[in-house]
């Protein structure tokens, strides 16, 4: 993929609102914990925003570190057969998300561990910060947020590596990051209601096989079309 391909960046755009079904219940706790916890003299309508561009900020850099990753493998290592084989991995972790977020599969909670370890050295420094008194601390809280374990990033993360192109990578992850916003920041004002929307069985069937349907097509493509 070259980073001018829109369809995929699209694609990843409407991963993460579709995503919305996983993310407020991976995330939708937390964001509204934190937005109960910022202070009055400030408005809290920035904050939120603010710990999301920081949230979108880390996603784009893990985007940019895997995608220069797939590039140096792929241009110095392993050459244009390491591209195919992470671009079929890649379609197949989306499979697996989408059906995670359908509730039909649930491998995705034992992926999620893989990042455990890196979160548990993050989160107290994220809990030193809190509760939240400045901007600053807004966007660096957010940043340390868009680390915690997902299945849905490590999902993007796998295509951003697939595309073997550094701003590709971080396009992608920021156009996840984008499409999670609406969810995520309408949570930390109606965290109840975005939850419960959002945890009905028809809205995560849907939302997932849309996910499912755009990683089969893509692996069609692949194999038949060329």
């Amino acid at each position: 993929m070259n980073f001018l391909d829109f369809q995929l960046i699209f694609a990843s755009l409407m991963l993460g609102f579709l995503g919305g079904a996983h993310c407020v219940g991976m995330c939708g706790g937390l964001c509204a914990a934190l937005s109960m916890q910022l202070p009055p003299q400030i408005s809290r309508i920035k904050m939120i925003i603010l710990m999301n561009i920081g949230r979108i900020i880390s996603y784009t850099f893990i985007g940019l570190l895997f995608g220069l990753l797939g590039q140096l493998g792929a241009e110095y290592i392993f050459g244009n057969g390491l591209r195919q084989t992470l671009f079929v991995i890649a379609q197949i972790l989306l499979i697996l998300a989408g059906l995670y977020l359908t509730g039909f599969f649930n491998i995705f909670t034992k992926i999620e561990k893989i990042g455990i370890p890196i979160w548990k050295k993050l989160n107290p420094i994220m809990n030193r910060l809190l509760p939240i008194k400045t901007i600053s601390g807004s966007l660096i809280v957010g940043a340390i947020w868009g680390w915690i374990p997902c299945g849905l990033v490590y999902s993007v993360s796998a295509n951003a590596l697939a595309s073997a192109n550094a701003i590709s990578g971080a396009l992608l992850m920021l156009s996840f990051g984008i499409g999670t916003l609406p969810n995520l920041i309408a949570t930390g004002f109606f965290a109840s209601q975005v939850s419960n929307f959002f945890h009905k069985n028809p809205v995560r069937i849907v939302c997932g096989m849309i996910i499912v349907l755009w990683a089969v097509w893509r692996l069609f493509r692949f194999f038949y079309v060329g």
